[in-house]
């Protein structure tokens, strides 16, 4: 294997659905400036998630409309007529 391949920096994050208010911690190299209070008292650095296991409609099995920051909007001036 490749020497110094992957990051050194790697620590406890804690990454949050947003659309469930699911949370979970685990190890990332991901940078952040927010951080959050974790269960156990400790502070940890924040990654906001729109969807996760916990609220994708394949995991769910239910179909769920997630509109993000206007990408109807988008999608019309994209293909507008001319």
């Amino acid at each position: 294997m490749k020497a110094d391949l992957h990051p050194k920096s790697y620590r406890l994050v804690v990454f949050k659905d947003m659309s469930n208010d699911y949370a979970f911690l685990t190890q990332s190299c991901i940078e952040t400036k927010e951080t959050i209070k974790w269960e156990d008292g400790n502070e940890y650095p924040l990654i906001k998630l729109e969807i996760s296991h916990t609220s994708h409609p394949f995991y769910t099995g239910k179909m769920k409309l997630v509109d993000t920051a206007g990408r109807i909007d988008k999608f019309r001036s994209r293909y507008a007529k001319k």
